[in-house]
């Protein structure tokens, strides 16, 4: 299953706006009750946003295992689309679990796409009724899809552009804390590595601290720009303390040599670096 899509379903802003102002537009345009659209994650299928015009059908967030989902007929099918006058009758549907569950009958889904043809989820709309979908009903969904595709791209490029950042955090003079947070690709890799060992020059840095709290690792891969940047900050005589190794990432880490091999200080938490240098943090009275 594609784990491209690393944002939580609640930072789809651009694509959840779109999608309720479309709604209502669609549930009059195929006189249907719900309208829904799904994004797919590594297991399961969870809804993203939904509109019920009288009672709740889909509710946001509800989330079913991928193979027991009408969205896997719809990304299998060729066409890249599933209709049926009624679910809990149609030959391919009629065993889903989800079926009885819904009690529902007519229904029509497409799937949702990035711009570049990867898919991101589904359309759905579906009935309490049965509901002949014609080939222009089809076409009519596929085109709002194509819309809301625009949705994803510019939602997934603001997390892309927030994840170039780069935060160094001055703590006091010759101390200074990198926060690691989300993933870490080859041109994000490369900006790390750039703007720490210039910030140390220009700063005269003799500690980084280097919290891990937020990172988030793809696959199992750890990002080997990490290894490389505390041996260069070590090379021009930082020292490196890392903190908020979380429990995901020793158990993934705990014989990746680029994580066991360096040699470096780690510590629990900000106040256990800190005490380590010297400093502690005292509340103001």
């Amino acid at each position: 299953m594609s784990n491209e899509y690393q944002l939580d379903t609640k930072e789809f802003h651009s694509l959840k706006t779109a999608s309720y102002k479309v709604f209502e537009v669609i549930a009059k345009r195929l006189n249907v009750q719900t309208a829904y659209v799904t994004k797919r994650g590594e297991t399961a299928m969870t809804v993203l946003s939904s509109y019920n015009k009288k009672e709740e059908i889909i509710p946001e967030g509800y989330s079913v295992e991928y193979g027991g989902t009408y969205c896997r007929l719809i990304i299998s099918n060729k066409e890249s689309s599933l209709t049926t006058t009624n679910l809990m009758k149609d030959e391919l549907t009629r065993e889903l679990e989800v079926s009885s569950q819904l009690q529902v009958k007519g229904f029509l889904g497409v799937s949702l796409t990035d711009l570049n043809g990867h898919v991101f989820g589904t359309l759905c709309v579906m009935d309490k009724e049965e509901k002949e979908f014609t080939e222009e009903d089809i076409d009519f969904l596929k085109s709002i899809a194509g819309v809301l595709s625009h949705m994803i791209e510019l939602d997934q490029t603001q997390y892309n552009m927030a994840l170039l950042n780069v935060p160094i955090i001055p703590i006091t003079k010759g101390v200074s804390i990198l926060t690691i947070q989300g993933i870490i690709d080859e041109r994000r890799a490369e900006k790390i590595l750039d703007n720490v060992l210039t910030y140390g020059t220009e700063n005269d840095i003799e500690y980084f601290i280097i919290d891990l709290s937020g990172l988030v690792i793809r696959g199992n891969n750890f990002p080997q720009v990490f290894g490389k940047l505390v041996q260069s900050l070590q090379l021009m005589g930082i020292e490196t303390i890392i903190t908020g190794i979380t429990p995901e990432i020793a158990q993934r880490e705990v014989e990746n040599i680029a994580l066991t091999n360096l040699k470096t200080k780690t510590a629990s938490n900000l106040e256990s670096a800190l005490s380590y240098i010297g400093f502690s943090l005292v509340e103001s009275p």
